[in-house]
């Protein structure tokens, strides 16, 4: 027998004679229930520590106005129409969109899209990709602006892809957005807007009449 059958013998023994301990069954986690109102507070909370304006608006009008104002005399890239609640991609007719020329995307200086999920725990916008939401709107403006509707909200990631984790595998891609974009170099200098928006504005919407 040579050193290689030798050791591999030996191995195939110890398989057969191993003890392995049971498989420890895991304890479903139980998400503890937030209301609404908590979400929309601790929302507000973390966007605050992460340098994010947030405006709450009690109208569709409100939110349309809101948008109209953050946006206006500046170039616009957008989610489509139908894509963007409370119809505010009625205040942006001349906006670009993600099937627009490139070159004309790249020349944006805001980019206005929806909401998936609004993630209260972290701050953070959750954005499914796909046709007329494209993921450049949220990435490629130096500032993003993000209309959000109460029923977005989430307390935590958990709880997001227990409720979006069928849509997820159906759709392109998922981008995850927590304040600015944050880059540090070796000499750890923060700088903002290197790899997305330098700015991020959410505003939240009233509830479904």
């Amino acid at each position: 027998m040579t050193a290689r059958e030798s050791i591999l013998s030996r191995v195939a023994a110890a398989q057969r004679t191993a003890r392995l301990p049971a498989r420890p069954v895991a304890e479903p986690m139980a998400a503890a229930t937030r209301s609404r109102s908590h979400c929309l507070e601790r929302f507000g909370q973390e966007l605050a520590a992460l340098g994010v304006g947030c405006h709450v608006e009690t109208t569709a009008e409100a939110v349309r106005e809101r948008v109209r104002c953050l946006v206006e005399g500046q170039r616009v890239l957008s989610w489509d129409a139908e894509h963007l609640p409370y119809e505010a991609g009625a205040v942006l007719t001349a906006a670009s969109r993600g099937s627009s020329p490139r070159a004309e995307q790249a020349a944006a200086e805001v980019g206005v899209t929806g909401c998936d999920g609004a993630i209260a725990e972290t701050g953070t916008l959750a954005l499914l990709s796909g046709r007329g939401r494209s993921r450049a709107v949220s990435l490629l403006p130096p500032v993003h602006v993000a209309i959000v509707r109460p029923e977005d909200l989430c307390f935590s990631m958990g709880e997001f892809f227990a409720r979006h984790g069928a849509r997820m595998s159906q759709e392109p891609s998922c981008t995850f957005v927590t304040g600015p974009s944050r880059t540090a170099d070796i000499e750890l200098t923060l700088t903002l807007g290197v790899h997305g928006p330098g700015r991020v504005v959410v505003v939240i919407g009233p509830e479904p009449a």
